[in-house]
């Protein structure tokens, strides 16, 4: 019994270790989660929220495989609450170049 508890336990702790250096240098290399945003876009704050709001239901329409087109995302159609009836056509026009901005973004970087 003794025998087989000195072969077993380093062993174990080894194992141990080596996942656990793993699990760190996988952690380092993913990606973040939410797009990207470089703060390049012109216009109101709401215009920049909508903007926002495109690249990341581009990467969440494209990881979902649902069909890759601003204009039939949820967001597009039904803009959030807070953008009065005035601004949607602003809302929608910056939601849009922030989706196309990530799709092509995504197309030439190998995806997101």
């Amino acid at each position: 019994m003794k025998k087989t508890t000195r072969f077993v336990m380093p062993l174990a702790a080894a194992a141990i270790l080596a996942s656990s250096s793993v699990m760190t240098l996988a952690q380092q290399t993913q990606s973040p989660t939410t797009a990207q945003y470089n703060g390049s876009f012109a216009g109101s704050p709401e215009q920049e929220q909508a903007y926002k709001d495109g690249l990341e239901a581009a990467k969440l329409d494209t990881l979902a495989k649902r069909k890759i087109d601003p204009t039939s995302s949820h967001l597009y159609k039904n803009p959030p609450a807070r953008v009065k009836k005035d601004q949607r056509d602003a809302y929608r026009s910056a939601f849009t170049s922030g989706y196309n901005k990530a799709i092509n973004d995504a197309k030439a970087n190998g995806g997101f």
